[in-house]
């Protein structure tokens, strides 16, 4: 046992969590697949937020075996809103292995967890423990938080030899402890008493102990150099309508970012263009047709975890004098003429949803 960190410590957090753990689906649920679509959900996403993502989706999809007769489409639109659809992608072709190899149960040991698509160390760990009891001991941002600042380990929490020093640190304090209680009190400390500004150190079971604490530290303490500032691009996307009041969308191919998702067709805006000079390259380069732009529709702005968008998009429809033109796929998966209130049964991404959401109301 760590010297800092004593048996008295561990019970101390352990009470502590028996007490104040908040109730969660996943967490009084103690099934093994509600925790693992909680922890792929948790993993950008603070559970306030996650919540309502988490029942819509347990609602689609109540087993494992549902979720892998599932289609892609149908499991991205469950997804929809949460980001980070790799994820969601991931997450259905690990249910299709469960299903098949495991009889539908999520296999108990960590390594066989490990090696199922979109479970990575901290998934694994997560899973094994909670769920199956194995002395695994997790590492997310509120444990780095907590134990940066209990050790008083002021290396930056971006590199990777900080994260495998607190990464030792917790693998020596679960020993003997139960794993599950174990792991969530510390995720739930660092949650909401241990948190990035203004710590409730008076109400911390570990405070006595904790060197940022005693030193006046925890304003300080993770240090976390700054990100790169991230680039911006400006997007120009045509909302198409024919005569039937229908609007093309495209799929996006599986292998890039957003894979799977539909969206309103055009793309980025080259330094020398305007937002409508880069929407009819983009529309003559994506379907091969032309259009003529009747008004701008909407511009809004997103954030990517690596990158921001100005969104610009324009309700357009085939040029008068082309109007026999067919549009084609070439760089996306497919594309579709819909009715503009069926928009709602296709996967978008965020910006894009907003889109379909303006234009179901302005054409209902």
């Amino acid at each position: 046992m760590d010297p800092l960190f004593d048996s008295n410590c561990a019970e101390r957090l352990l009470s502590w969590f028996d007490t104040n753990k908040r109730s969660m689906p996943w967490r009084d649920s103690n099934d093994p697949y509600a925790i693992w679509i909680s922890e792929i959900m948790l993993q950008q996403t603070r559970v306030d937020q996650a919540l309502p993502f988490f029942n819509r989706f347990m609602t689609a999809f109540p087993s494992v075996h549902d979720l892998a007769a599932a289609s892609t489409q149908q499991v991205l639109k469950q997804w929809e809103g949460l980001g980070y659809y790799s994820r969601a992608r991931n997450i259905h072709k690990t249910a299709k292995i469960v299903a098949d190899d495991y009889a539908g149960s999520l296999p108990r040991e960590y390594e066989e967890l490990l090696a199922l698509p979109g479970i990575g160390p901290y998934t694994a760990a997560a899973i094994a423990s909670i769920a199956f009891g194995l002395e695994h001991a997790v590492m997310d941002g509120n444990v780095i938080r907590t134990v940066t600042r209990f050790c008083g380990i002021e290396q930056d929490t971006r590199k990777t030899g900080t994260r495998k020093l607190v990464q030792q640190e917790v693998d020596d304090w679960i020993k003997g402890h139960p794993p599950a209680d174990f792991n969530q009190g510390l995720m739930e400390l660092g949650a909401t008493v241990c948190t990035p500004t203004k710590p409730s150190c008076e109400t911390c079971p570990l405070a006595s102990k904790c060197i940022a604490y005693r030193t006046a530290k925890t304003e300080h303490i993770p240090y976390t150099s700054k990100k790169a500032k991230r680039p911006h691009q400006e997007i120009s996307v045509a909302i198409i309508i024919n005569e039937q009041e229908e609007v093309l969308i495209a799929q996006r191919p599986e292998h890039v970012m957003l894979g799977g998702l539909w969206e309103f067709p055009g793309g980025k805006q080259e330094s020398n263009e305007t937002s409508v000079e880069a929407l009819h390259r983009e529309i003559q380069e994506e379907l091969g047709i032309e259009i003529s732009v009747i008004e701008e529709f909407m511009s809004l702005k997103h954030a990517y975890s690596h990158f921001t968008i100005t969104l610009s998009a324009f309700l357009c429809v085939l040029k008068p004098t082309n109007t026999l033109q067919t549009p084609t796929a070439k760089a996306s998966e497919q594309i579709k003429w819909v009715s503009i209130q069926d928009l709602k049964n296709y996967p978008f991404p965020k910006a894009n949803k907003t889109l379909t959401l303006a234009l179901m109301k302005r054409f209902a």
